[in-house]
């Protein structure tokens, strides 16, 4: 009974590239608020934080890069592997500015203080490994 209850919803739901979508929506979507952050606000305080580290000031620019350009080009799937490995770049360097100390460190409800960072790491990196799927603006041939 369970195998079959199973096989059946497993039947209506296999659907990968639909998956995909609605990964590439939300996860794109969702990264946009940080770059509306960063457009609201500037990068001059991320520019603040890679002078002591002898990072030049303009790299900060690239967050717009990493949290507005690649995002969209995710949504609409638009060179979507590429665009997802600069979020994934984007992430590493942004949690090694902001939460290095952190990575032992949980908030007071039990979760990793590095949860939401580790999510849009993996979810950007998931997106690389899949691709864009069907409902794509440019459909990426696969490779043999």
């Amino acid at each position: 009974m369970f195998s079959a209850l199973n096989n059946g919803f497993s039947r209506l739901t296999d659907r990968p590239d639909l998956g995909k979508l609605v990964l590439r929506l939300t996860f794109g979507i969702l990264l946009l608020f940080h770059g509306e952050f960063k457009v609201i606000h500037g990068v001059g305080w991320i520019a603040n934080m890679l002078k002591p580290h002898g990072i030049p000031g303009f790299v900060a620019y690239g967050a717009y890069i990493g949290e507005i350009v690649a995002p969209i080009m995710i949504i609409i799937g638009l060179m979507t592997r590429p665009a997802a490995f600069v979020i994934a770049v984007n992430l590493v360097v942004a949690t090694l500015l902001v939460k290095t100390g952190a990575i032992w460190d949980r908030t007071n409800v039990g979760a990793w203080a590095l949860e939401g960072e580790a999510l849009y790491l993996f979810g950007a990196l998931a997106i690389m490994f899949l691709g864009a799927g069907k409902y794509a603006l440019i459909k990426n041939p696969r490779l043999q």
